[in-house]
């Protein structure tokens, strides 16, 4: 099937088609008792960078927003517009 959004090449789409042809790998054995979990779990929490407005004071950031809260000891980039 040729897809126009698909820009792999002949020779990649064949490899693909190869690996996706291959058997599935079996499950590993588990210790009784022991409940399966996705691999999500391992990963733990992710958190997205956020782009707030604010001001430096005596070294401190404070957020120009009043309804943004940081959390404590969060780690920040500050970018200025003009330096001291």
């Amino acid at each position: 099937m040729n897809d126009p959004a698909d820009h792999r090449s002949p020779e990649r789409r064949a490899l693909d088609e190869q690996i996706a042809a291959e058997p599935q790998s079996p499950h590993p054995d588990l210790p009784p008792g022991v409940v399966p979990r996705p691999v999500e779990a391992f990963l733990g929490r992710r958190t997205r960078p956020v782009a707030v407005a604010g001001v430096v004071e005596n070294g401190l950031v404070r957020p120009l927003d009043p309804g943004v809260k940081l959390p404590e000891r969060a780690r920040v980039i500050i970018v200025a517009t003009e330096a001291a």
